[in-house]
Parts: C-alpha cells; sequence; structure tokens
C-alpha cells in the first residue's frame, strides 16, 4: 500500500526537493537560476515566515508546496499557499488535494481569516482541483515590473 505522508520538509530534503522545484518553475516558464533556488531553499529552512510541506510516498518526495502568512487590509492574518506542485507519476491521486489540506490545516492553526493561491487561466488539470476544493471569485493578477 502506497501511503501518502504530509509533513514539513527537512534539510535531508533538498535533494529530492531540487527537480520538483524545478519542474514547477518550467511549468510556469519562470527562469530561475541556481542561486536563487539555494537563496529560497535557505529561506524556507530557516523558520522566519515561510514554509515547506513535502508530500511523500514510500519516503520518496513526489510533490510540494510552499505557503506564508501575511496582513492585509481587511484581515490581520491570511495564508498564501505561493507554490504547488506533484510530480507527473503522481497525479490524480489525491496528493495535491492532501497538499492544499494541509496548509490550510496550518492556516486555520495560525489563525489565519482566509487561504488563497493563484495559478493560470490556462492550468485546467490543476483548475479542476482547485474548482472542487476552493471557490474561483474571477480575480486576473498583474505583475508590474520591478527593477532588479
Amino acid at each position: 500500500m502506497n501511503t501518502l505522508v504530509i509533513a514539513p520538509l527537512q534539510p535531508a530534503d533538498l535533494s529530492d526537493w531540487l527537480p520538483l522545484v524545478q519542474a514547477y518553475k518550467a511549468f510556469y516558464n519562470t527562469p530561475t537560476s541556481e542561486a536563487e533556488y539555494q537563496q529560497a531553499w535557505a529561506r524556507l529552512l530557516a523558520g522566519q515566515g515561510l514554509h515547506g510541506l513535502g508530500a511523500r510516498v514510500q519516503g520518496q518526495l513526489v510533490g510540494i508546496t510552499h505557503y506564508l502568512f501575511h496582513g492585509s487590509t481587511w484581515a490581520p492574518r491570511v495564508c498564501y499557499l505561493q507554490d504547488l506542485y506533484v510530480s507527473e507519476a503522481h497525479r490524480g491521486q489525491g496528493t495535491a488535494a492532501a497538499l492544499i489540506e494541509a496548509v490550510a490545516q496550518a492556516a486555520r492553526e495560525g489563525g489565519a481569516q482566509r487561504l488563497y493561491w493563484l495559478t493560470q487561466t490556462d492550468n485546467l488539470r490543476a483548475r479542476r482541483l482547485y474548482d472542487r476544493v476552493a471557490e474561483y471569485r474571477g480575480f486576473i493578477r498583474y505583475d508590474h515590473p520591478m527593477p532588479g
């Protein structure tokens, strides 16, 4: 039986995390340098506001999610699920839903009034899941270019 285990990312997970996050960044066509991956990993493990969870099957990391808490004008604490990725071989088996639920549990425990995330409009496979577990409210995201 392939039992799914969701747990916080640990320092020893780097070699399994890296191919998953690289595939995630490639999916979204977001060029990322080796230094940026290393900086992200260090921030995830630092315990200073960024959180990472891994989904494991038989000890192998097959999915990841990263999330953070922040304040907003209308709520003192909300949770943003920033990244979510499951390996191709493990999609359609409930892994992404389990990762989302684990973040939702952390958001509840952390006192967040809202949990939200973004995806591209053409990410149809993921959106089928998101439409089952969350409410689409019609927002469109814009990114203003910033120096650096």
